[in-house]
């Protein structure tokens, strides 16, 4: 997987990318991928994460502040143009990898899931950045492209993040997910990236390798990240066994 200095390389490069889609765009147009949110809305939800997790990093706080976050408080943004936001966008990215890379990436600051802040934020907003790339590409209709090798980390990062937590922030929705018999197994066509997700027990397992499964799910590994973000339908890709199981799993399991 990625090191923490292709990480920290990455969160500047991607958000590189995702402005550059922005050119002559028109940011009051709704995002699909978040109905939620305009494209203003969805560019200032990106580079205020990056500023929230600069804070937490530059000011070495031994516990997330949830309260400082303004990822979420968007609605003032409107009628703003691409020249407003794409500078101070590339700003909070190069700020927060200029953070990470002045810290020993294992201090345990901002610690998330247990995990040394340094380290888990760099490839949380790694993989953030990607994820919106994505949704902005998506909403102006422009091609995505993406490394295998950062495509490869993402799915890595999902299994490790986003699967424990959908299960234990929705522990009614993802119950019935639960039960003998019961895996997936994610499998990656142009690159070695195969995750089989054993959920035979109280709590999913995540494997590394080549196993049979339930249901097995196989594709391109960039198609394969899109898939299990729920940002496109499995139509396309190779799906061998129970597919009703692979369809709650999706359903279920979201970030």
């Amino acid at each position: 997987m990625l090191d923490y200095e292709r990480r920290c390389a990455e969160i500047i490069d991607q958000t590189a990318l995702l402005a550059s889609s922005l050119d002559g765009a028109d940011l009051s147009i709704a995002v699909p991928t978040t109905p939620d949110w305009t494209l203003n809305q969805l560019v200032r939800h990106v580079g205020h994460a990056h500023r929230w997790a600069d804070l937490m990093i530059r000011e070495r706080v031994t516990e997330i502040p949830y309260d400082r976050n303004g990822a979420q408080q968007l609605a003032s943004y409107v009628g703003e143009q691409v020249s407003d936001v794409v500078p101070w966008l590339l700003e909070g990215a190069a700020s927060l990898s200029e953070a990470l890379l002045a810290v020993d990436p294992d201090l345990m600051i901002a610690t998330l899931g247990g995990h040394p802040g340094p380290r888990a934020w760099s490839r949380r907003m790694t993989h953030e950045t990607v994820m919106h790339r994505w949704d902005v590409t998506n909403a102006l209709g422009v091609a995505f492209d993406l490394d295998a090798e950062v495509a490869r980390d993402t799915l890595s990062e999902w299994t490790a993040l986003a699967l424990p937590y959908a299960f234990m922030r929705w522990p009614a929705e993802t119950a019935p997910l639960l039960g003998p018999g019961r895996s997936v197994h994610l499998h990656a066509t142009d690159c070695e990236a195969e995750f089989v997700i054993d959920l035979t027990g109280a709590a999913p397992v995540v494997r590394q390798g080549h196993e049979k499964a339930a249901v097995a799910l196989r594709g391109p590994v960039v198609e394969l990240v899109l898939a299990v973000y729920r940002r496109r339908p499995v139509d396309g890709l190779e799906v061998f066994g129970d597919a009703e199981l692979l369809d709650l799993f999706l359903d279920r399991v979201r970030f």
